[in-house]
């Protein structure tokens, strides 16, 4: 079993920075490609950014050069967010993707609230 937990969320003004983080205990084994969703209420989950085991990175075009998403070698997950809009308010998840046996973990999500 594998534990996801995200953290770094919080109140910001537009035009603001955060830094998410998601954190990975238990069994962490065969997840080939690592991301992160948000989802604002009434509306279905998206794919913000996501990232390969091989580095390769994926973004929505509305972050593409304001996100960035990031790896280290103790399963760890990173989300730089510049330049926050309101439409960035949101709750953003962790996810861990086994594209083998299409097989996904989530974290519990954090939320991110951009306003003035």
């Amino acid at each position: 079993q594998v534990h996801l937990v995200e953290s770094g969320g919080g109140l910001v003004q537009p035009g603001g920075s955060l830094r998410l983080a998601c954190k990975a205990s238990g069994t962490v084994f065969g997840f080939n490609v690592l991301g992160w969703f948000r989802q604002a209420p009434g509306k279905q989950r998206e794919m913000v950014a996501k990232i390969t085991s091989g580095a390769n990175t994926v973004y929505a075009t509305s972050v593409k050069g304001r996100f960035r998403i990031s790896k280290d070698n103790n399963n760890g997950v990173f989300l730089q967010m510049n330049d926050l809009k309101p439409e960035d308010t949101a709750v953003y998840y962790c996810n861990f993707r086994n594209s083998w046996a299409d097989r996904d973990a989530w974290g519990q999500g954090t939320q991110v609230t951009v306003s003035s």
